[in-house]
């Protein structure tokens, strides 16, 4: 069974950095691209970043760009997302998927499954 499974999350001060990860079983990592993803209460999910399979073309929303940096370790099945210089505004849940086609690369509106449960980012002073 695919299984994605989030951690890294919990409660920082403006400014200040999370590394989140997603680790992955029931699939060969390497074959997919991954995405990582953000829900706030009263907000629409939304797509903070994605990584292929070989970790050669990554994409991230405007809103994070310059802050959040996507990666991942194949060997270890896990991917990561480095977030640095938090805002309030990035406070939500963040979720982690798999792509549903292997050997993609993040495009816009492809589709993800295998999603996990979320991990929760919170940024306050």
């Amino acid at each position: 069974q695919v299984q994605l499974v989030e951690s890294g999350g919990g409660l920082v001060q403006p400014g200040g950095s999370l590394r989140l990860s997603c680790a992955a079983s029931g699939f060969t990592l390497d074959n997919y691209a991954i995405g990582w993803f953000r829900q706030a209460p009263g907000k629409e999910r939304e797509q903070v970043s994605c990584i292929n399979n070989d970790g050669g073309f990554t994409t991230y929303a405007d809103s994070v760009k310059g802050r959040f940096t996507i990666s991942r370790d194949n060997a270890k099945n896990t991917v990561y997302l480095q977030m640095n210089r938090l805002k309030p505004e990035d406070t939500a849940v963040y979720y982690c998927a798999v792509d549903v086609v292997l050997f993609r690369l993040c495009v816009p509106n492809q589709s993800f499954g295998s999603w996990g449960r979320g991990t929760q980012v919170t940024v306050s002073s």
